[in-house]
C-alpha cells in the first residue's frame, strides 16, 4: 500500500496561459525503476550525456525521475481535469500502482476544484495510470468521481479497447474505471481529425497516436498564449533529446516517434509552454532547440498554498 497523507500546508504549482491558472494536482512520484521499465532506450549513458537533465529530470547515477499527476484549470467557464492518474484503492498488476492511499481528492479541492464541481474531464488516452480517479469506491461499488462532469477521449480510442484482446489486469481496470463511468452516460467520444478537434473555446484535442491509436494532447490557448498537455506522446524530457526514444508500451512505436518528433518540431523556439503528464517537477518549460534535438527549458510553477 502507498500512503501520502495530507499536508495542510502543501503547494499546489501552477502557472499562468494569459488569465488561465492551471494547476498541477500531485498523485504520487513512481519508484526510481519505472524509468527503466517504461523507457528501455534511455540508458544511463544515454541521460547522463544530457547534463541539463540533472537535477531535476534525472539523478547523477543516470535515474529518471517519473511522476504521475493531471492538470486542472478553468477556461471558458468550463473547470476541466486533464487525467486522473492511477486512484485509490484498486487492484493493479503493477505494485506501483497498486491500493494506493493518496490525498489526491485532497489536493484537488484544496486547489478549488471539488470533484462536484469538475465540467469536464480529458482523458488522453485510456491507460492504467490516465484513467484512476475516473472512480471512487463507495459501499464496494466503483462510482464516477466527477458526477457532473463530461468524461471526453477520442472515438478512435475507446473503439480500439473495445475491439482489443485485453489481459486481466486490463479487463480489471476498464471494469472499475471505464464502464462504470459509461454506464452512467458520463462517457464522451469525439472524432479528433489531423487538424485537431477544438471541444470548448480555448480548448483542443491534437492527434498524437502511437502510444496508443487515438492518443490526443490537450491546447490551451487564451489571450495569444499557448500550453501544451503532453499526456503519454512524450514521457519525459529525455525524449526532447532523443526523440527516437520510445514507451515499452507503445502500440505502434514508429508512428509514436513521427507524433512525438512533429510535436517537438512545431513547438520549437515558440513560447508555447509545455507541461508534462509525468515530468517530475518543475515539469513544465519550453522546447529549444539543442544540435539535432531538442531540450526543455524549464519555466518554474509560482506555488500557491493550499487552503482546505
Amino acid at each position: 500500500m502507498n500512503t501520502s497523507p495530507a499536508d495542510e500546508t502543501t503547494a499546489i504549482p501552477s502557472w499562468t496561459v494569459g488569465d488561465v491558472t492551471v494547476h498541477r494536482i500531485d498523485e504520487t512520484p513512481l519508484p526510481p525503476a519505472t524509468g527503466t521499465w517504461l523507457l528501455p532506450d534511455a540508458t544511463t549513458d544515454v541521460v547522463n550525456r544530457q547534463d541539463w537533465l540533472r537535477p531535476d529530470f534525472a539523478d547523477h547515477e543516470g535515474t529518471l525521475h517519473i511522476d504521475s499527476h493531471s492538470f486542472a484549470f478553468t477556461v471558458g467557464g468550463l473547470r476541466v481535469l486533464i487525467d486522473t492518474g492511477i486512484g485509490n484503492g484498486k487492484t493493479r498488476a503493477n505494485p506501483a500502482w497498486h491500493d494506493l492511499r493518496t490525498d489526491y481528492l485532497e489536493r484537488l479541492t484544496a486547489a478549488g476544484f471539488a470533484p462536484e464541481t469538475i465540467d469536464l474531464v480529458i482523458l488522453t488516452h485510456l491507460h492504467t495510470d490516465h484513467v484512476g480517479w475516473n472512480t471512487r469506491e463507495v459501499n464496494s461499488e466503483w462510482i464516477p468521481t466527477f458526477p457532473t462532469a463530461r468524461y471526453v477521449t477520442s472515438r478512435v480510442e475507446r473503439e480500439f479497447w473495445a475491439g482489443y484482446d485485453m489481459d486481466e489486469p486490463r479487463e480489471q481496470m476498464f471494469r472499475d474505471s471505464v464502464i462504470p463511468v459509461e454506464e452512467a452516460g458520463l462517457l464522451d467520444t469525439v472524432d479528433v481529425p489531423a487538424e485537431g478537434a477544438e471541444i470548448a473555446p480555448g480548448l483542443r484535442l491534437l492527434s498524437t497516436p502511437g502510444h496508443t491509436p487515438g492518443h490526443v494532447a490537450v491546447q490551451l490557448t487564451c489571450e495569444g498564449e499557448t500550453a501544451l498537455i503532453t499526456g503519454d506522446c512524450i514521457h519525459h524530457p529525455v525524449q526532447f533529446a532523443h526523440p527516437s526514444i520510445g514507451s515499452c508500451v507503445d502500440i505502434d512505436p514508429e508512428q509514436s516517434e513521427a507524433s512525438r518528433r512533429k510535436l517537438l518540431g512545431s513547438l520549437a523556439g515558440t513560447r508555447a509552454l509545455v507541461l508534462g503528464t509525468h515530468f517530475p517537477p518543475p515539469t513544465a518549460g519550453h522546447v529549444v532547440t539543442h544540435g539535432d534535438a531538442y531540450r526543455l527549458s524549464p519555466v518554474p510553477p509560482a506555488p500557491q498554498a493550499a487552503s482546505h
